[in-house]
C-alpha cells in the first residue's frame, strides 16, 4: 500500500493505492471514516487488481474546506480522480455512506462503472441507528464538542484498549470505531462530518433513497455484502435491494456487524474477488430510453 495525493479543482485529495492488475477497484469509505478502513483487505485485493482507496473530501487527510458535501459532488470528485489517474472505468465498492456515493456514481457516470458493490450500504431505506438521527438535531455541534474533547477521548481510548485486551465480541471493529471517533476531535473534520451527515440523514432517518432507481442496475453486475448483525443499518435493506436488482449477488456474513471488511477481511476479499472474476464488466450506453423506461424493465443498454 502506498499513500499519494493530488489536487482536484484546488482541493487536496489523498488516496491509498495497491496492486497493478485489472480491473481497477475503487473503495469508498463511510462517514467519519478514511481510506484506512480498507487496510486489512487492500493487500489481498491488490494481488489481483489495481486498488484505489481515497479519503473523501472532509475526511482523513484530504481537505476539509467548506463546500458541497452532497452525494453528487462526492461522486463527481471520484470520477475526476479516476480520469486524473488515467483510468477509464472501475468496479465501484462503497461501504455505509460510501455505498450511497457508489450508487450515485453508477447513476451519474454509468459509462465509467463496470460493477457495483454495496457493503452495508446507506441509501436503501429510512432505518438507521438513532445516534445518527440525534446528531442531525440543533445543538449537536455542542454535544460533539464535549464528547470529542481530549479528556473524554482519553477515557474512551482506555476502554477500547481494555476491550481489545479482553477480546470482547466486538473487538475487531474497535480500531475502526476509534479512528472514526478520534477524527472528530479536529474542529474542521467535525464540521465536515455534520455537513455530510445532514445531507443524507434527518431526525426521521435516512432522507436520501436510491430505491426508485435500483431497477437501473439490472444490467450492471452488482454484489451486496452485509453483516447479519449490523446494528447501524439493518440487514433487511440487503434483502430488499437484492430483490429489486435482478441478477444481483448477495453475501450475508453471519456474526458480523456494520464493518465486514474489518470483522471478516478474508471472507470479504474472497467474496469480492470471486464476484469480479465471475462477471463481465458492464459497458453502459446512456440513452433517453434508460431514463424514461418504466421500473419493471431493464434500465441499461449494452454497447
Amino acid at each position: 500500500m502506498e499513500q499519494r495525493e493530488l489536487t482536484i479543482h484546488g482541493k487536496r485529495l489523498t488516496y491509498q493505492t495497491a496492486g497493478k492488475g485489472r480491473p481497477v477497484v475503487l473503495l469508498i469509505h463511510g462517514m467519519a471514516g478514511s481510506a484506512a478502513t480498507w487496510k486489512q483487505v487492500m493487500p489481498g485485493l491488490g494481488e489481483h487488481f489495481t486498488v484505489l482507496a481515497p479519503d473523501l473530501l472532509g475526511h482523513g487527510e484530504s481537505d476539509k474546506a467548506k463546500g458541497d458535501y452532497s452525494l453528487g459532488a462526492m461522486a463527481s470528485t471520484l470520477r475526476d480522480l479516476i480520469v486524473a489517474l488515467g483510468y477509464k472505468r472501475a468496479t465501484v465498492v462503497g461501504q455505509s455512506y460510501g455505498g450511497g456515493i457508489a450508487m450515485q456514481f453508477a447513476y451519474q457516470y454509468p459509462e465509467r462503472c463496470e460493477r457495483l458493490v454495496l457493503v452495508d450500504s446507506g441509501g436503501l431505506g429510512s432505518e438507521v441507528t438513532p445516534l445518527l438521527r440525534m446528531l442531525t438535531l440543533p445543538g449537536s455541534e455542542a454535544v460533539l464538542l464535549v464528547a470529542c474533547a481530549p479528556p473524554v477521548r482519553r477515557i474512551v481510548e482506555v476502554i477500547g484498549r481494555l476491550a481489545l485486551r479482553n477480546k470482547i465480541q466486538d473487538a475487531p471493529v474497535i480500531p475502526e470505531l476509534w479512528r472514526s471517533y478520534s477524527s472528530l476531535g479536529d474542529v474542521e473534520a467535525r464540521r465536515a462530518f455534520l455537513r455530510t451527515l445532514r445531507e443524507v440523514i434527518d431526525p426521521r432517518g435516512q432522507s436520501v433513497s436510491a430505491n426508485d432507481k435500483l431497477y437501473l442496475a439490472a444490467g450492471l453486475p452488482t454484489l451486496i455484502i452485509w453483516g447479519a448483525e449490523d446494528r447501524i443499518i439493518p440487514v433487511e435493506h440487503a434483502y430488499a435491494a437484492h430483490s429489486a436488482i435482478p441478477g444481483s449477488w448477495l453475501e450475508i456474513i453471519e456474526g458480523v456487524g456494520h464493518y465486514p471488511h474489518c470483522e471478516a477481511p478474508e471472507r470479504f476479499v474472497d467474496a469480492l474477488t470471486e464476484f469480479i472474476e465471475s462477471t463481465r464488466p458492464a459497458r453502459i450506453k446512456v440513452s433517453r430510453k434508460r431514463i424514461l423506461r418504466p421500473p419493471s424493465r431493464t434500465g441499461f443498454e449494452r454497447d
